[in-house]
């Protein structure tokens, strides 16, 4: 039977290093493996406080910086009280005007208004009107707003029944009441009118409404 020669590829190495030896160097591997896992994870905490911290920092900054804003507008909203209560009371004088003068009349309207169905020759020499309540609703028209009398000077008898049909007519004349016309001849050619006469709210100047939408 022939013997079958086994093959080397060099020279032949035996481990002598005792088993003891092993286990210490690779004890010795574990214990500086943790050493750098827990050296690591110190430096993540470290990092991660000091980011905190950095955090913490710039926030109280940008607190104090919204404080310091704070105080400003509120320093500025105090010296600008004042004229808060400035506006108030303009608003509130402009409501009291506006319901006071509700009623003012437009004079010069209304006696313009009179004279152009007079004739030419005639004067007016007095006029006594009452102005009624302020207005309630949206249309002038509908309630009375001014009411009196009206006198006026003629030199010639004048027809006074069509006057007053053209009176009724004249924009505004919310009635005029022919029954207390009278005539009466005051001197030598010289005759005395008056008229009752009744306008609607039109003739309001409303120079002093409120306007829609304001304060």
């Amino acid at each position: 039977m022939t013997a079958i020669a086994v093959p080397f590829s060099g020279a032949p190495r035996v481990n002598l290093m005792p088993r003891s030896e092993i286990a210490r160097r690779e004890r010795d591997s574990l214990v500086r493996l943790w050493v750098w896992i827990v050296l690591g994870a110190i430096i993540v905490a470290a990092l991660i406080i000091a980011a905190a911290f950095a955090f913490k920092f710039f926030a109280d900054q940008r607190l104090v910086a919204e404080q310091a804003r704070t105080n400003a507008l509120l320093t500025e909203i105090a010296s600008l009280s004042e004229v808060s209560q400035a506006l108030a009371t303009e608003s509130e004088l402009t409501d009291f005007r506006s319901d006071a003068m509700a009623t003012d009349l437009a004079w010069t309207p209304v006696i313009a208004k009179i004279s152009s169905i007079l004739p030419s020759d005639t004067t007016i020499t007095g006029v006594d009107f009452t102005v009624g309540g302020a207005p309630q609703g949206d249309d002038p028209t509908a309630e009375q707003g001014v009411v009196g009398t009206v006198t006026f000077d003629s030199a010639t008898p004048i027809d006074i029944v069509p006057l007053i049909r053209a009176l009724r007519g004249v924009d505004g004349v919310f009635y005029a009441d022919g029954q207390s016309v009278t005539s009466s001849q005051v001197s030598a050619g010289q005759y005395s009118y008056l008229l009752d006469v009744e306008f609607d709210q039109s003739v309001y100047s409303n120079q002093y409404a409120a306007e829609e939408g304001g304060e």
